[in-house]
């Protein structure tokens, strides 16, 4: 039985998609009231955070693969090598160059604190903003291709990439930087409709804007 996940989109749809069984646990990793309990987990008190049993586990790569040879039947790695190359290529380049300026950038400065009623950086909104062509595009091309990011089967580059661009796109501006690239958009508009992705997004993706 896995257990104990704490907030992390991704891995709550790799659950859902895989049909493990689960129960989620959620964790605010910038409440100081939520960091100790989960610094017992996660040595930087971060999300996610995976227990199966003793065996703990943290990072979102990690814990999508775990998941995924757990329950073989997912089929959530190509058999391809040139797919699994570039589906663990996707899976870097959402670490590396999209999470930071895409979500905790533009996301949570131009949409979530501002729901929150709090003050957002316009700097870091800005800057985020200015980089996302750059990484939308290699994006757009990789979708183009047709290995990965097609919608027509489930990887693990899915399962990381979309929640991201979800978060982003929910800002209008970034919106409309998505919706150019056509390969994307499309991807994206596939694998959003799948069931298990509309349960598990979060109630700050489904209610409406006040």
């Amino acid at each position: 039985d896995t257990s104990k996940l704490a907030a992390g989109l991704g891995s709550r749809w790799a659950l859902a998609e895989t049909g493990l069984p689960a129960r989620n646990e959620e964790a605010n990793p910038f409440d100081p009231e939520d960091a100790p309990g989960l610094r017992l987990h996660h040595p930087f008190g971060l999300v996610p955070v995976l227990r199966h049993g003793e065996f703990a586990l943290y990072e979102t790569p990690a814990i999508l693969r775990y998941l995924d040879r757990l329950q073989r039947g997912a089929d959530l790695v190509p058999a391809s090598p040139r797919a699994e190359a570039r589906m663990l290529q996707v899976m870097s380049v959402a670490t590396a160059q999209v999470y930071w300026p895409l979500v905790r950038q533009v996301f949570s400065n131009g949409y979530y604190l501002p729901r929150l009623g709090q003050d957002a950086d316009q700097a870091a909104f800005s800057s985020g903003l200015a980089w996302a062509p750059l990484v939308l595009d290699a994006l757009d091309q990789v979708a183009d291709e047709g290995l990965v990011l097609t919608g027509e089967g489930l990887t693990l580059a899915d399962l990381m990439l979309a929640p991201m661009l979800a978060y982003f796109n929910a800002v209008p501006e970034a919106a409309r930087l998505t919706g150019k690239r056509g390969a994307l958009s499309a991807w994206l508009d596939r694998v959003s409709a799948r069931p298990a992705f509309a349960a598990t997004r979060p109630p700050c993706l489904t209610e409406p804007t006040p």
